[in-house]
């Protein structure tokens, strides 16, 4: 199995960002071993990585994505997690959770006892060894990262932004259009979407006219427009 190199003290500078095709990996998981992001094709994908099994922010954030896993899976996403621990010990982690939470993980969970994964993707700790950050990563079916999020050790993250985001990069695809904060619960706008800027005076002038004709078209001024869904 092909992995990357054991993590060292020195800072990593090819972590992938937003925009960058995510790296090849073959890993181990709770479930065998996936090949990133191949096995993936054609879906989206959120990983997201933990400090260690058995510990209760973790466990808390376990069970949050298991059960709006099928939410996930509507939005033809699916859920791998990620863990600096060995597969037995997530095994025996989940066994814990669906015993004494009712609760069965149905995803898989990356084995990274050395933290190599974690390294080359920058999700360790600065200073915490092989502990991971909370990260969260969204890739889409063509292997591209179109989010990353952080969080620090001490806070469960919010699995409804991780689903309002996967919503608002698929509906930005869809349509070529952008979402404003908070959407598509926006106090002043609701539901409504913003069209990009034009590039041009005469594209703004016809912005401007087309929202005349329009009752979709909700027109501020020319770079700021928003439609109806």
């Amino acid at each position: 199995m092909t992995q990357s190199p054991a993590p060292t003290d020195e800072p990593t500078t090819d972590v992938p960002g937003i925009g960058d095709t995510f790296p090849d990996l073959t890993v181990e998981t709770s479930m065998g071993e996936r090949s990133l992001p191949d096995d993936y094709e054609d879906k989206w994908l959120v990983l997201f990585s933990h400090p260690g099994d058995f510990t209760p922010v973790c466990t808390s954030e376990f069970v949050a994505f298991e059960q709006r896993r099928e939410e996930f899976e509507e939005l033809n996403a699916e859920l791998l997690g990620l863990s600096v621990d060995r597969v037995h010990s997530h095994i025996k982690w989940t066994e814990w959770i669906a015993e004494n939470l009712d609760v069965d993980i149905q995803f898989p969970i990356i084995a990274d006892d050395q933290g190599a994964v974690a390294q080359q993707l920058g999700m360790l700790h600065p200073g915490a060894g092989t502990a991971t950050v909370r990260t969260v990563f969204v890739i889409d079916p063509e292997g591209t990262v179109r989010l990353r999020l952080t969080y620090p050790m001490e806070i469960g993250r919010n699995i409804d932004e991780v689903l309002r985001s996967l919503r608002a990069l698929q509906k930005s695809d869809d349509d070529g259009v952008a979402a404003p904060a908070d959407w598509p619960n926006n106090d002043k706008f609701g539901d409504q979407v913003l069209l990009s800027p034009p590039g041009t005076e005469a594209d703004a002038q016809d912005r401007k006219a087309a929202a005349a004709d329009d009752n979709d078209l909700n027109y501020y001024d020319w770079w700021f427009v928003t439609r109806d869904q």
